[in-house]
C-alpha cells in the first residue's frame, strides 16, 4: 500500500449530525440526560403518538387509532419504515392480544406500502426485541420494514462503513404518502 487514499474524502450525510449532538449531550450529561431516542425526556415514539399535529415532521405515514407507521430517520435502506404501537412496552408479550394484533396489521399495511411505493425486489420485516438483539429503542418495542434490492448494500458499505440513501426523507415521505392514499381503503380496519 502507498497510502493513497483511494476513496471519497467525505460522504456528506448531515441529517446525522442532530443524532450525533443528542448522543454527546447524553453522554456529557449521565443518566439525567435524555438519551438520542428521546425528546424532553419521552420516547421519541411515544412522544410523536402523543403529538398527531407534527406527524409531517416526524415522516409519519400511517396513523391508526392504535399506532403508527413513520420513515426511520436513520435509514438502512431507502423507504426503511418504524412500526409502533402508541403505548410503549419492552416485550411484545407484554401487549394484550388485540395490541399484538394490531401491531401485525400495521406491520403488513407497512409492507404491502412499500411493496406499492417502492416496487422493492425484496423486502425485510421484524423485531429487534431488548438491547442485545440489537434494539435501539428497548423501552418502546417496534418494528422495521426495510425495502431492499439486489445491490442495496454495495462495497461502499463495506470498504467506507457506511450506507449510501439516495433519497430525502422529505421526498420519500411524499412518495409513501401519496401510495398510502391510494391503498389505505383496503386496511379500513386499522382506524
Amino acid at each position: 500500500m502507498t497510502g493513497e487514499q483511494t476513496g471519497p474524502e467525505a460522504i456528506w450525510a448531515p441529517w446525522r449530525l442532530d443524532y450525533l449532538e443528542r448522543l454527546g449531550e447524553s453522554e456529557k450529561g449521565g443518566a439525567r440526560a435524555a438519551s438520542p431516542t428521546q425528546r424532553g425526556g419521552v420516547c421519541f415514539l411515544r412522544a410523536q403518538w402523543l403529538d398527531p399535529g407534527s406527524d409531517e415532521a416526524g415522516h409519519v405515514i400511517i396513523r391508526s387509532s392504535h399506532g403508527l407507521v413513520l420513515l426511520n430517520r436513520y435509514p438502512y435502506a431507502n423507504g426503511h419504515l418504524l412500526v409502533a404501537l402508541g403505548e410503549g412496552r419492552s416485550r411484545l408479550m407484554d401487549y394484550e392480544p388485540d395490541q399484538r394484533r394490531h401491531l401485525w396489521m400495521l406491520l403488513e399495511a407497512a409492507v404491502d406500502l412499500v411493496e406499492v411505493a417502492l416496487e422493492p425486489q425484496g423486502v425485510n420485516a421484524g423485531i429487534n426485541q431488548g438491547r442485545a438483539a440489537g434494539a435501539g429503542v428497548p423501552d418502546h418495542l417496534h418494528a422495521h420494514v426495510v425495502p431492499r434490492w439486489a445491490g442495496d448494500v454495495n462495497f461502499i458499505t463495506v470498504v467506507g462503513q457506511v450506507r449510501v440513501v439516495p433519497s430525502s426523507l422529505e421526498a420519500m415521505a411524499r412518495r409513501l404518502r401519496a401510495a398510502w392514499t391510494e391503498i389505505h381503503g383496503r386496511w379500513g380496519a386499522l382506524g
